[in-house]
């Protein structure tokens, strides 16, 4: 085999290489060993490190090869032959390595209750800052080619990456009760706590994190309008108040389950009840269906109105006896239910007002305050 005198790599097309071995193990003492910008130069002989070469040019001699002259016990002087195997390592930082979390996170939002199926991607960058450390705790390992891609290197860092961001998400919208519709104003946290997580099981690697974003963070169309149906049932309920919105879900809950088992009997199995729950509901069925009659009073704390008969609110519980009490408007004399806002009448505030000077509440259309006797704007 030919000696090689000159050695050197010109790179390849592609910016992607990540380490590239010189074909030639063939060497002697006083070869030119040229290094790029970018790059190193590492000699490995038996599986041992002997020296490492920054960009520059190099003659290669018993002074810059000591721990390869020792392990060979050449003489001085000379081309002496030997045989070493040469390693160029990429050091440009790569800054479009881009990631993402092959299978879903499966997740239950906190704000809707539906489980969600979430994904996560983004992009990272990479260089090599300990030639050393990369050479003997990766190469060793790789299917050994003439050169290696980026691409071969981040098979062995996926699972590494997705399993921190999974961690990340889940601890944010589980423990946190941050929704995953909301979540996006989290993504430059999320960020700086996924590098902060990884970056020492690269630097172990001889490898340093430039950069690391969470691009974006989605759920599959289905798990959305899901969702979506809840908010559009949610704001049609928020119009009759909370109560009627429970009952109407419970209705949907049984009549899913009566339509999957079929019939009525199929509802109380699959809703996991008895038949005497059944017979209780089937009872509660028709109040449950059958609005509040009104017109009655106006409770005077919470302004709310009774059923007619009632003797406490149906909302607070206050009595309901001053409220059957009748006042006249201050604005137009027509005869109000003790404890109104506004006149049914004229539409005018009838709401006390606060005394300026002592904060005492006093009627509309009073002139002096009752507490402190200032006059009331």
């Amino acid at each position: 085999m030919a000696l090689i005198d000159r050695v050197k790599f010109d790179g390849l097309r592609n910016r992607d290489w990540l380490v590239y071995k010189h074909p030639s193990e063939s060497l002697v003492f006083g070869t030119q060993l040229i290094v790029g910008e970018g790059q190193a130069a590492i000699f490995v002989k038996s599986g041992q490190i002997c020296d490492v070469f920054t960009a520059g040019t190099h003659t290669l001699g018993t002074q810059n090869l000591p721990v390869l002259q020792k392990i060979l016990n050449l003489p001085f002087g000379g081309k002496t032959p030997f045989t070493a195997e040469v390693f160029f390592l990429n050091l440009v930082a790569k800054l479009d390595i881009h990631w993402g979390t092959s299978d879903p996170i499966q997740l239950v939002d906190p704000k809707y209750s539906t489980r969600l199926r979430v994904r996560a991607f983004g992009q990272m960058g990479l260089k090599v800052h300990d030639c050393a450390a990369f050479l003997r705790e990766l190469v060793g390992v790789m299917e050994q080619k003439e050169w290696v891609q980026f691409d071969k290197l981040l098979q062995y860092y996926k699972g590494v990456v997705t399993q921190k961001i999974k961690v990340i998400i889940a601890d944010i919208i589980i423990n946190q009760k941050i929704s995953a519709l909301e979540i996006a104003p989290k993504m430059d946290e999320i960020s700086e706590d996924a590098r902060r997580r990884i970056e020492n099981e690269f630097s172990r690697y001889g490898f340093i994190i430039t950069n690391f974003y969470v691009k974006s963070i989605n759920f599959p169309d289905e798990d959305f309008n899901e969702i979506n149906t809840i908010l559009q049932k949610r704001a049609e309920f928020e119009i009759i108040g909370d109560n009627r919105y429970v009952t109407a879900r419970t209705l949907d809950v049984y009549e899913t389950a009566a339509g999957n088992q079929g019939g009525a009997a199929g509802a109380m199995v699959a809703g996991g009840v008895g038949l005497g729950a059944g017979i209780a509901m089937g009872q509660q069925m028709p109040q449950m269906m059958t609005p509040p009659q009104f017109g009655g009073t106006v409770c005077q704390k919470c302004h709310k109105p009774n059923t007619s008969g009632a003797k406490f609110c149906n909302d607070c519980g206050m009595t309901l006896a001053v409220a059957e009490q009748k006042v006249a408007c201050p604005h137009c004399s027509a005869q109000l239910v003790q404890g109104s806002a506004f006149c049914n009448s004229c539409g005018k505030s009838v709401k006390p007002v606060k005394c300026p000077e002592c904060d005492t509440e006093v009627n509309i259309g009073v002139k002096f305050c009752h507490g402190c006797g200032k006059e009331v704007v």
